[in-house]
């Protein structure tokens, strides 16, 4: 018998990633609020909100299902980068990263209703290329960056704007996937 593999994500790059991979799954969307917190690391914080993620879809499975959750975290200096606001706010995400290198952190959560979970975080670095504000100004009008860490994207335009990628580049498109599919077989669940 096939397990059934949930999403708890409405994010479009995850299920693309997914789908590309050959996964299939359903979608459902999280309930839970992104929390943020100085007191933790980049790192816990993905965590922490993949795993908020995941349980808040997790009673809605049926036994057996396995819910994947996932929460992406562009870190800067110390500072973390979510979703922008407003374009203003991705206009000055880009302003700071503009010529800099930086670290994308994607937490990863897998659970089945019986208990059985695991976690990871995968953590890449992202140079990006020197821009101009014409630069910077011509990749906003390309590319929404308001519901993307960090106001930007890897896969959309990101040729224009990055220089290099160190680690995983799935991973900062939103889901590690080579990790992703490792964990996944561990429940059973493979593409095809």
């Amino acid at each position: 018998m096939r397990r059934r593999l949930v999403l708890a994500s409405q994010s479009p790059r995850r299920t693309e990633l997914l789908q590309k991979a050959g996964f299939r799954f359903s979608i459902v969307a999280a309930r839970a609020a992104e929390l943020t917190s100085p007191a933790l690391t980049a790192r816990e914080l993905t965590l922490l909100n993949a795993l908020r993620k995941g349980r808040s879809v997790l009673s809605e499975i049926e036994p057996g299902a396995i819910v994947l959750a996932a929460d992406t975290l562009v870190e800067f200096r110390g500072e973390f980068l979510g979703k922008p606001a407003d374009l203003g706010a991705a206009k000055g995400m880009l302003q700071r990263l503009n010529g800099k290198r930086h670290r994308v952190h994607t937490g990863v959560y897998l659970a089945e209703a019986s208990g059985k979970y695991l976690v990871f975080v995968e953590s890449s670095a992202v140079t990006f290329k020197k821009l101009s504000e014409k630069g910077i100004a011509r990749y906003l009008a390309r590319v929404n960056p308001l519901d993307k860490a960090g106001a930007y994207a890897a896969q959309e335009e990101g040729a224009s704007i990055i220089r290099k990628i160190e680690g995983s580049r799935t991973n900062v498109i939103g889901l590690p996937l080579r990790r992703t599919i490792r964990a996944l077989a561990k429940f059973g669940i493979r593409a095809g």
